[in-house]
């Protein structure tokens, strides 16, 4: 079976620069054999974690408003591709809050001990993030690698790779690094032939 991987665009922009290294590493991944979905973050009609902590005993968040889809997708996925531009030294709010609703996850695994992945399956996965920001800082992505590693661990799908790109304010058009757009295609490409060797590895 080919590997499943879900592609988040943190931008809301779907043209941007962003969205571009984004469809670029999933046409590395579905040139690579796996199965790419891809959610445009910033669009979805989805409200941000209440804190109403239903999910410490259960599987299930209160709110009902389509989440559960992601859920399901998210526990079926073998790898994640994350893209999103730097905004406040860290990543937009409404990837954040996206985010923060996979606390169903979270409880399962460090409040019960009953992580929805296992220990096999998660050796398995891996996050590929991508990443542009408009300052020339040299910490400029530590904000926002740092939340995205936080929610790999949550999801049991660990930061394997990254692509990243400072200096967007000067740049301005990514099309002329074509570095950068090709390791995008790259390291997409690599995450999906690692998914699909694993995936015929455990037929």
């Amino acid at each position: 079976m080919p590997g499943k991987v879900v592609a988040l665009l943190g931008s809301p922009l779907l043209d941007g620069n962003t969205a571009y290294l984004l469809d670029e590493a999933i046409r590395g991944a579905e040139e690579a054999g796996c199965e790419v979905e891809k959610i445009e973050v910033a669009h979805l009609d989805i409200m941000p974690c209440m804190e109403y902590f239903q999910c410490m005993g259960s599987e299930n968040c209160l709110i009902e408003d389509g989440m559960e889809r992601y859920f399901k997708m998210f526990r079926e996925m073998d790898g994640l591709i994350i893209a999103t531009p730097v905004m406040t030294m860290g990543i937009p709010g409404r990837l954040k809050s996206f985010m923060d609703r996979f606390q169903v996850f979270y409880m399962a695994k460090y409040h019960r001990g009953r992580s929805f992945i296992t220990p096999e399956r998660r050796k398995k996965r891996r996050m590929l993030f991508i990443s542009i920001a408009g300052m020339n800082l040299p910490s400029v992505f530590d904000g926002a690698k740092a939340t995205a590693r936080a929610f790999g661990e949550i999801i049991d799908c660990p930061y394997r790779d990254e692509v990243l790109q400072n200096d967007m304010d000067t740049i301005r058009d990514i099309r002329t690094r074509p570095e950068v757009v090709e390791a995008a295609y790259r390291k997409g490409f690599e995450l999906g032939r690692l998914l699909g060797e694993e995936s015929e590895g455990s037929m």
